[in-house]
C-alpha cells in the first residue's frame, strides 16, 4: 500500500489538518492507499521556519499544502525544497489575508479528488498551484 504524508502549513488551522485526516481514512481503505494528513504546527511547533521544516517533511518525501507562495519565489526556499524532495500545492487565495477558515475547508474538499491524483502521478519534488477559481497548475 503506497503512504502519504501530507502536511498542512502553518498558515492553515492546526485542526484542518486533524479533520481532513479523519475524513479521508474510510475512501483511503477503498482506494488502497495510506494518506495521512498532519499540522506542520503540530508536528515541528510553533513558529518553525521554513529553513528547519522543509528538510524534515523532504526526509519522509512528503507534501505540503500552503498559502505561503514566498517559497516558491525566494530562490533559497525554492531551491531547498527542491533538494530535500518536498512535493507543494499552493492554494493563492483571493486576499492577502488568505482564505477565510470555511472557504479553505470547502477549496480542500472539494479538491480533494485533484489533489490525490498529483500526488499519485507525481514523484516529489514538484510544485503545483491554483486559485479559487482554477484549477492546479503545475509550476
Amino acid at each position: 500500500m503506497k503512504k502519504y504524508k501530507i502536511y498542512i502549513d502553518e498558515n492553515l488551522p492546526p485542526k484542518l489538518a486533524d479533520g481532513l485526516n479523519t475524513l479521508v481514512q474510510p475512501q483511503n481503505k477503498r482506494d488502497g492507499i495510506d494518506i495521512e494528513i498532519l499540522s506542520i504546527k503540530n508536528t515541528f511547533g510553533q513558529g518553525e521556519q521554513d529553513e528547519d521544516w522543509i528538510p524534515k517533511v523532504g526526509k519522509e518525501h512528503g507534501i505540503v499544502i500552503t498559502q505561503d507562495f514566498r517559497i516558491q519565489t525566494q530562490k533559497h526556499q525554492k531551491e531547498l525544497y527542491k533538494e530535500n524532495g518536498v512535493g507543494i500545492l499552493f492554494f493563492n487565495p483571493p486576499s492577502n489575508s488568505g482564505f477565510a477558515y470555511w472557504e479553505m475547508v470547502k477549496q480542500l474538499v472539494n479538491r480533494w479528488d485533484e489533489i490525490k491524483q498529483i500526488i499519485q502521478k507525481n514523484k516529489p519534488p514538484f510544485a503545483y498551484r491554483c486559485s479559487a477559481r482554477t484549477k492546479f497548475e503545475k509550476l
